[in-house]
């Protein structure tokens, strides 16, 4: 069965419908291009659909906000106590229709049935699905229910909605705890429809600092940019005195306590720089009372880290009771859940099923978040082990703990546990899965200063130094790679190129094919992807370093499945031009046909005759390459990084790299300025790296 439009649809509250939504956009844009997300009925038109606004943001959807919904619940519910249900329904379609010519796909959400009054006494949801020709997805919550109860819903629920001539897609069932899961695995195991379990985990429902911002329109006194997404585990009214309290506090607590306790605010910011009590995720002020101006500037002093502090006016009960009665919201910004949710989901459905499933209306378009998603999807398939040396820095810390919630590869991290887990308590984030390995204390220790020892002794290495390199991270964690404890490596967050790619090649070496260590990058415009190659390695590469730059280019776009058009650039293009460097790009383009025949490349061409096919037609008319360039050979490193640069600036593309090719095992670099999505995408092309080794 192939189908354009999904429709989502949970009959109660908290039953995971955004969780589900998520999941199947993320299936959808990793495939297709140009996907529409549309909720028909809305709870109102005056307030912001938080579903609605965060899918629009999370895949930057190419939508206004006011395309993706119908209407609200008051103009529907009118619609049908006037008997206009069919007019309703045209109208409905009329919306539905605009979006399925404008986009290759839709993925509809239904509204729960519980916001709907006693007006509509039938699954209006189910009735918006057959008209819309959707396929269904039904979603069961399975918490606090019995097992008995969640497979007659499931039943009755399916049943439902094909005999009103709905196509059933799948039914998830949500939040089972473990001897649940495997009850109703069994009992389902002969049950003709797809089904999908998901076991309840409990961070997809804690509060984090956001939603209590939100609940109590609380004003913020102390807050970090990453404070948001802080995690609450459970909330502690302070009542007791200092030496009590203390004794009551938990990890990610979040402590209510009137501005005027100095006794009990001093205790707890004592508390987060001691190694002897757990961390609290933040503080709310109570009863509208200021801070004494001597703690408040006691808040200003502090170093290294911060805790989150709100004040409300409400009194500490009513405070407390409001934030008892919040619910967790996924946000765009909170990434630790969503890669959480992102490892769930991929982990309980079969998703090589739903996208065979799915009708594939892509093309040859490849946006950067399909590129993206691809990435996490090749190397969640066969997971590495990849080294991050450089766990000082916070940017690294945030990135091991997406990558590890998204399941797509194994953390090692380079440092002192105790140190380590501290700093990471501390910003809030989770590391207890990945393996801390300190080099200054390591069993491999002797090992790793042997082994150096041997391979450079040639080169009038002594112990000593070799003893020395190996107290340096990137020398330790090179040759965790080289001998097998690691899979890859990733650095240069706070580390020169050089200090990176200096231990590799000492130690990793390059493959036996290849003389020369390069980069590439990968360049995600709006429609496609292109490669760069070399941006950051070799200044000034002769014709032979030129061809072996261009073979290994090949090789990484297609193992990222881009196939390999490649362009020599040079500033004539053919015959055109004469000198030294348009005679470097010829000769190396000869070299390139000589080794590898099969390989379709154009050179010297210049870059607009490599991508654009109207010039291609005029300087080259009979080129399998011009004008359909997807692999870019740059003659030296000063034209081909201000190319890259010039081209991320001016179109907003998103450079992915500089990706280290040539070397036995993938040791990667970043830049010092980069983001954590550049590490988390750095990660995942270091791991699928691995993989094909």
């Amino acid at each position: 069965m192939k189908t354009k439009s999904l429709y989502i649809s949970a009959q109660e509250r908290g039953a995971g419908t955004l969780f589900v939504t998520m999941g199947m956009m993320e299936i959808l844009k990793k495939n297709i291009d140009r996907v529409a997300f549309f909720r028909p009925i809305i709870s109102s038109k005056d307030v912001v659909d938080g579903d609605i606004e965060f899918i629009i943001n999370r895949y930057k959807l190419d939508m206004r906000y006011e395309d993706c919904y119908g209407f609200d619940i008051s103009y529907i519910e009118a619609m049908i106590a006037s008997n206009s249900t069919h007019d309703l329904i045209d109208q409905l379609i009329v919306k539905f229709k605009k979006l399925e010519k404008e986009y290759d796909f839709v993925l509809c959400e239904g509204i729960r049935h519980s916001f709907l009054t006693s007006t509509i006494n039938y699954d209006i949801n189910i009735l918006i699905a057959q008209n819309f020709a959707s396929s269904y997805i039904n979603i069961i919550s399975a918490k606090n229910r019995t097992i008995k109860d969640i497979y007659e819903d499931v039943l009755i629920g399916n049943e439902n909605a094909i005999s009103q001539g709905c196509s059933h897609f799948a039914t998830f069932i949500n939040r089972l705890d473990d001897n649940s899961y495997k009850e109703l695995e069994n009992k389902l195991e002969n049950y003709k429809l797809k089904t999908y379990l998901l076991r309840e985990i409990e961070d997809l429902n804690l509060l984090n600092i956001q939603d209590v911002i939100d609940s109590l329109g609380a004003k913020t006194i102390v807050l970090g940019d990453e404070d948001h997404t802080r995690i609450i585990r459970n909330v502690k009214v302070a009542a007791l005195s200092l030496d009590n309290f203390l004794d009551h506090i938990e990890e990610n607590d979040l402590v209510i306590v009137p501005a005027d306790r100095s006794d009990i605010i001093l205790g707890l910011l004592g508390s987060l720089y001691s190694s002897s009590y757990p961390n609290i995720s933040g503080i709310i002020f109570t009863f509208g009372l200021q801070v004494h101006p001597n703690i408040a500037k006691l808040f200003q002093g502090l170093t290294g880290f911060s805790i989150p502090m709100l004040a409300v006016q409400e009194d500490t009960y009513k405070t407390a009771k409001i934030i008892s009665n919040t619910h967790s919201r996924l946000r765009p910004n909170s990434h630790r859940k969503i890669a959480l949710a992102h490892g769930l989901f991929n982990s309980s459905v079969d998703m090589i099923d739903i996208e065979s499933r799915i009708a594939n209306a892509s093309s040859d378009i490849m946006t950067p978040i399909m590129f993206e998603y691809k990435l996490f999807d090749t190397a969640s398939t066969n997971k590495k082990r990849i080294v991050l040396p450089e766990s000082n820095d916070e940017r690294i810390l945030r990135s091991a703990e997406i990558v590890l919630r998204r399941g797509f590869a194994e953390i090692i991290l380079i440092g002192n546990e105790d140190e380590l887990k501290e700093n990471y308590l501390r910003y809030g984030i989770d590391l207890s899965d990945a393996t801390i390995v300190d080099h200054n204390d390591s069993k491999y220790r002797k090992e790793f200063v042997d082994k150096f020892y041997e391979m450079r002794k040639h080169k009038g290495l002594t112990y000593e130094a070799s003893e020395d390199a190996m107290t340096k991270v990137n020398y330790f964690a090179t040759m965790m790679v080289h001998l097998g404890y690691a899979d890859g490596m990733v650095s240069g967050a706070s580390h020169s190129t050089g200090d990176t790619i200096r231990p590799a090649l000492q130690i990793i070496k390059t493959t036996p094919d290849v003389s020369t260590v390069s980069s590439v990058f990968f360049m995600c415009l709006n429609t496609k992807v292109l490669v760069y190659g070399d941006c950051a390695v070799n200044q000034d590469p002769d014709a032979q370093t030129l061809a072996d730059i261009a073979i290994t280019s090949a090789k990484t776009a297609t193992s990222f499945g881009i196939e390999p058009k490649i362009a020599m650039l040079s500033y004539s293009t053919g015959d055109s031009g004469t000198g030294v460097d348009v005679d470097k790009v010829r000769e190396a383009t000869k070299i390139v046909k000589e080794r590898n025949p099969e390989l379709l490349i154009e050179g010297p061409i210049q870059y607009d005759a490599a991508v654009n096919k109207n010039v291609a037609r005029k300087k080259l008319p009979n080129s399998k390459v011009a004008g359909e360039a997807t692999l870019f050979i740059f003659p030296d490193l000063n034209t081909g990084n201000n190319t890259y640069k010039a081209v991320q600036r001016s179109s907003d593309a998103i450079a992915i790299g500089p990706i280290l090719q040539g070397l036995n095992k993938p040791i990667n670099d970043l830049s010092r300025g980069c983001l954590i999505a550049d590490i988390v995408n750095t990660i995942a092309i270091t791991a699928i790296q691995a993989g094909q080794k």
